[in-house]
Formats: structure tokens, sequence, C-alpha cells
């Protein structure tokens, strides 16, 4: 079960208590649910209860209660708690971690999107390029949340959003012939911004100068490093390097004639694993939700949080269940499992960096 759809269920349950007259309230458009702030309290909280409390003149708690006993015995759902003035935990069943693997596998390239038919094709905005010798049509601006930024943080900023508001299904015009129109926003790429981007991409290279472009929120300066470092002190080279990582895996495991199969990854080898792991699922499971969002605010600095956030839990998650067998160990279920796990985390770095315009390297 997907946040997306854990959220769906509570709305129903929400729903179902209004329509028994159990709770008199009006039916919120959408229920939002995300990782609970502190580890053992369940995969997901809401605080639906509390925000429904007010307006059916009823203690928080006493909601939560109505909508957990909807909830209990849902498909999915292994158990339900209230915590504290009156939070929804919500603890999915053994089914779910599979499942969400084997959904991002199935989905590939198209995992996270909503647009394009779902055939994983993004395609990026159309900017038209200008100069002094050919007359500029001014298009109607519209106030966005978009960095209005002249120059190539603006060029790159643009780009992005066109690839990451198609993807979360935002429809997009046809754009040809257009100056740089995109959805409603509009912009005009002028022969500054493009030499800018390429001065700065002759510096650091070609993902580098959008990463550095890209990372920053829309009210943060933009800090350019003397050149780039590849270590995994830097963001950028740790996202792709994951992403190598997993490749080399993929590659490895088939030399030792196996592939990746969802199921159980076991035990990992500290005790106090537990958590990578989860920590690891819920990134992959939220990654969609959070293209959307980055889509609603015009935002591609959440997309570059999202994969560095992954690519810090995959590290943490490889060390303490190692997809490939050690030393004379023969491969086992579980490590199919692992192994399917780390594609499935492979395919959402992949994603993110291609809705960046940033490319995904097989070999680091």
């Amino acid at each position: 079960m997907t946040p997306a759809e854990l959220s769906r269920t509570v709305l129903r349950s929400v729903r179902g208590a209004v329509e028994e007259q159990e709770l008199s309230v009006p039916v919120p458009a959408r229920i939002v649910v995300q990782p609970p702030p502190r580890p053992g309290c369940g995969d997901y909280a809401s605080n639906v209860a509390l925000q429904l409390a007010q307006q059916a003149g009823r203690p928080a708690r006493e909601v939560a209660e109505i909508l957990r006993k909807r909830l209990v015995g849902s498909a999915g759902i292994a158990r339900v708690e209230i915590a504290g003035p009156g939070f929804l935990n919500f603890t999915l069943g053994d089914g779910a971690q599979v499942a969400l693997v084997r959904d991002v596998l199935a989905r590939g390239a198209a995992y996270g999107e909503r647009g394009a038919g779902g055939r994983g094709e993004v395609p990026g905005p159309s900017p038209v390029r200008t100069s002094a010798r050919e007359p500029v049509r001014e298009p109607v601006r519209v106030p966005v949340r978009v960095p209005s930024l002249d120059g190539a943080r603006g060029l790159a900023v643009a780009e992005a959003l066109g690839r990451i508001r198609v993807a979360a299904g935002e429809c997009l015009p046809d754009v040809a012939g257009a100056v740089g129109a995109v959805g409603d926003d509009a912009y005009v790429v002028d022969e500054r911004a493009a030499d800018e981007l390429a001065v700065l991409t002759a510096r650091l290279g070609a993902d580098e100068a959008r990463w550095v472009l890209l990372r920053p929120a829309a009210h943060d300066p933009v800090r350019v490093p003397e050149r780039p470092v590849q270590r995994e002190s830097n963001p950028r080279f740790r996202v792709q390097y994951a992403y190598a990582r997993v490749r080399a895996l993929v590659r490895n495991a088939a030399e030792l004639g196996f592939e990746g199969r969802p199921g159980d990854v076991g035990q990992a080898l500290g005790g106090s694993a537990a958590q990578s792991l989860q920590v690891l699922l819920t990134l992959l499971a939220t990654y969609p939700s959070d293209i959307e969002v980055a889509a609603r605010l015009r935002a591609p600095d959440r997309v570059v949080r999202h994969l560095e956030a992954t690519a810090d839990a995959f590290f943490r998650w490889h060390d303490d269940f190692p997809p490939l067998p050690v030393g004379e160990q023969k491969p086992l279920a579980v490590h199919r499992a692992r192994l399917a796990l780390a594609e499935a985390s492979g395919t959402v770095l992949a994603n993110g960096l291609r809705l960046l315009g940033i490319s995904a390297p097989e070999y680091l």
C-alpha cells in the first residue's frame, strides 16, 4: 500500500462515518499521511482526527477512535493505533513492502509520473532563443511561485519545471513557436541566459552546473564551487554514485547467476538497522507525491532534496542489508529480494535525475 492508497483508504473511512452519521463534518478533499516523527510509531501517521475534532464538536481522540474502528481490517493495514492527543498511527501489512518494490519495478521509468500517458516520456519545455536582431513577442506574465531570476538559474529552473510539471500530470499547451511558455508561466530565454549557462557548464560540467542551480530553494542564493568534487561530500556525486552502485550490484548479481525478485529482505546485520529499511521504503513510496508537491510549488529543489535523502538512505540500508552473497555463500531468496529493493532505489534516483536534466551514469 502506497501513501496515496492509504490516504484514499482513510478518506473513505471519513466519508463512511459522515454518511452513517457517526460524524457531522464536511468531508475533506484529501487526507495527508506521512512518516511518523519517531521510530516505533508505525509506518505512517495522520492528524486527520485533530483536524476534524473542532468541526465535529468532539474530542480528537473520540474522533480518532471512530475512524480507527472503520480502518481496522482494511486491506494492506495490519494495525491502527491512536497516539497522543489523537494521531492515527498505521502499521502496514507484511506484503506492503513487496508490493511497493514490485510496483516501482513494474512502472520503471514511468514511476512517479502521471503525465505522458504513463510511458515515462517527460518532455521539457522548448525555450526559444532570441537575439537583438529578432523581435521579441512579450508573453503574458502570470505571477507564479517560480524563482523569476534572469540568467542561468532561471533557464535551468524553467527547463526542469517543464519536465516536473508534465510528470505530475499538469496539462501543458503546445509551446512550439512560443517564447519559452511553460503552462501558465512564461519566460524569455535570451542569449545572456544561455551564455551564462554555457559558461558555467564549461567550468563545472553539465551535471554539476544544473545541480548547483537547482539545489537552492527559491529564496536561497546559488553557491558555485571552485570546481566539482568527485567524492561523497558532494551531494550531486553521492546521488549519482548511489545509482551507479545499484547498477554495479545488478551486474555483479548477473555474474553470480541471479537477478532481483521482490520479497522478504530478511534480517539486518545490525540489530538496530530496521529503521534504515523503513526510511528507504518510505522515500520510495513518497517519491510520486514529492514530484506533485514540486510541481505545485514550482520548486525543483524539492526533487533535489528527495534524491539526496534517497541516496543517503540507500547507502545506510545497503550496509545493513548486503544484497550480494558473501564468500562461498550461494544466492538465496533474501539476496534476490534485496537486489530488487536496490533496483527500485535506482529507479527512483534515475527518474528524479532525469527530471532535473542530470545524467544517471552506469559507471563512476
